[in-house]
């Protein structure tokens, strides 16, 4: 019998295959994306000239370019990332949680900066397509369901996936909102920091990956927060932000990306936590934040 997290699931991307046109033009943009890798893979695979030939070349001249040409056609093989995407959405009716436009606007900030470092909060039906946009990065995804885990490992091995706690309700936000002025969240110089000044919002006991790696860029789609019992995404939201802020100096700024901002916990704590004066871009249901580190210039202020 499926769980409570799997009905929902279900629901959640029954009512997405219901978009009729919508789907087909997600599809289109995920297979002219990877067909678009594949061109760019393969031109960079074949670029090297073969060495020219010779009346006089000696049996073992043309036994060192048939090897090259071997060497050649073994490095033109597909990804696996790449493969199992390929695979997964030309033989799956299910399509990811959002739109062709909504993706369109972290495609954009992926085709500039990959391969990179990508945190991503949920693990789900889009997740293959992460990881194949981002072929030679690190894609690490947040879960909070374990079975749910087990069951994307069994479909897609290559993926690298990590179980987290919340320890937040929905029916808290309210009060977890009132944080913004508070010192334990806001004057602290990174998330260890605030946990040990008590503050709430901080996620507590994540995998050491989240600390070991300087992320380029942070999706928040997930924890679950369309019932009032589930955690809802205040957490995740303020981590990705402390995580931007947090980043070494030299490093650049951190592409911070939110899911599902027409509903209110969503809309309220990405302006808040990530900060109106760092949005960049809103298409749709997705918010885009470039968050600089607050370790170029001390006494930067939270918010701009």
């Amino acid at each position: 019998m499926s769980s409570p997290m799997h009905v929902r699931k279900a629901i959640h991307f029954a009512s997405l295959r219901a978009q009729g046109k919508g789907g087909l033009a997600l599809r289109l943009l995920l297979a002219a994306a990877l067909a678009g890798f594949l061109l760019v893979f393969a031109a960079r695979s074949l670029s090297s000239p073969s060495p020219p030939s010779s009346s006089s070349s000696s049996r073992l001249q043309e036994t060192s370019a048939a090897a090259d040409c071997d060497k050649q056609q073994q490095q033109a093989g597909l990804p696996l990332a790449v493969a199992e995407a390929l695979v997964h959405y030309t033989t799956s009716n299910v399509t990811p949680q959002q739109t062709a436009d909504e993706i369109s606007v972290s495609l954009r900030v992926l085709n500039r900066r990959a391969p990179c470092n990508f945190l991503v909060f949920g693990l789900g039906h889009d997740s293959p397509m992460w990881a194949a946009l981002n072929h030679g990065g690190r894609t690490v995804f947040l879960e909070e369901d374990a079975s749910w885990i087990e069951s994307v490992r069994s479909k897609h091995p290559s993926l690298e996936s990590y179980h987290v706690r919340y320890d937040t309700v929905l029916t808290d936000s309210d009060a977890l909102l009132e944080l913004r002025d508070h010192p334990s969240c806001v004057a602290q110089a990174d998330l260890a920091s605030a946990a040990e000044a008590g503050c709430r919002l901080a996620l507590k006991d994540l995998p050491p990956v989240f600390r070991e790696v300087e992320w380029d860029l942070v999706m928040v789609d997930a924890p679950t927060g369309w019932t009032p019992e589930s955690p809802g995404r205040m957490g995740a939201i303020y981590t990705a932000g402390m995580a931007a802020r947090a980043r070494r100096p030299g490093n650049g700024a951190t592409d911070v990306f939110v899911h599902d901002v027409d509903r209110p916990v969503e809309d309220k704590f990405s302006k808040a936590f990530l900060c109106e004066g760092y949005l960049a871009e809103q298409v749709g249901r997705i918010r885009h934040f470039v968050i600089p580190s607050h370790r170029e210039k001390e006494a930067t202020p939270f918010c701009p």
